[in-house]
């Protein structure tokens, strides 16, 4: 990797807008299926982690949070409404960077929620309601036979679009970022590593407002 592409020095004081730029980048190059994709960890019963690849729909750089969607009653819905916190990575293999982020999450408001799920394709939304996500399953079978019911319900059997109402346990989680960690491949397996941590006030039910950041460059 060039040296303009490793971390620059110093390092920046607030890391979100080289985030911004690198997930952008990721996109804009198409260098694999799915840029946006990341794994996001969570906690469950007596500490015991669980980690999932969740696609990443939202990135607002100027507050500090990412949003992905998802069935609330899903174990990593049910562990973060337990243990409100989690962890993401990103891994652009391609580009050679990776980014790390922690924080609190909250469910989305309502409209955010709303607004995302009108956009996605009819299957997807009558799936939303046929699936009863990570709960056990008799067979492909049975799922067919689910997915076929909710058209049946909705009038849907023929159709290829209609309207199609928000589960009401289907929503965003929005993952407000207080520990980001960015990581650019370097050389001889000399990676460039730093992380900036933050303290997080909540303001409200969504909404966080974030102190000043501090970054350390890291070993890599």
């Amino acid at each position: 990797m060039a040296a303009d592409e490793l971390l620059p020095e110093p390092l920046p004081a607030d890391p979100l807008p080289m985030f911004a730029t690198w997930f952008s980048d990721a996109r804009a190059r198409n260098v694999q299926p799915n840029p946006d994709a990341m794994v996001v960890a969570t906690v469950g019963e007596n500490s015991a982690p669980s980690a999932r690849v969740v696609l990443c729909k939202r990135l607002v750089p100027d507050q500090g949070f990412i949003v992905f969607f998802t069935n609330y009653d899903s174990r990593k819905g049910r562990e973060l409404a337990e243990h409100p916190r989690a962890a993401a990575v990103f891994h652009w293999d391609t580009i050679h960077r990776q980014v790390r982020l922690e924080g609190p999450i909250v469910f989305s408001p309502a409209p955010e929620s709303d607004q995302y799920f009108a956009s996605r394709a009819l299957e997807s939304r009558v799936g939303a309601w046929a699936s009863v996500q990570s709960e056990p399953l008799a067979s492909r079978a049975a799922l067919v036979e689910q997915v076929q019911s909710v058209r049946e319900r909705l009038g849907l059997l023929q159709a290829t679009e209609g309207n199609v109402p928000r589960p009401p346990h289907w929503g965003g989680v929005r993952l407000w970022i207080d520990t980001i960690e960015l990581w650019a491949e370097g050389a001889g397996r000399i990676h460039d590593r730093a992380r900036w941590q933050r303290t997080l006030t909540k303001k409200d039910e969504f909404t966080f407002s974030g102190g000043p950041w501090t970054g350390t460059r890291l070993n890599p």
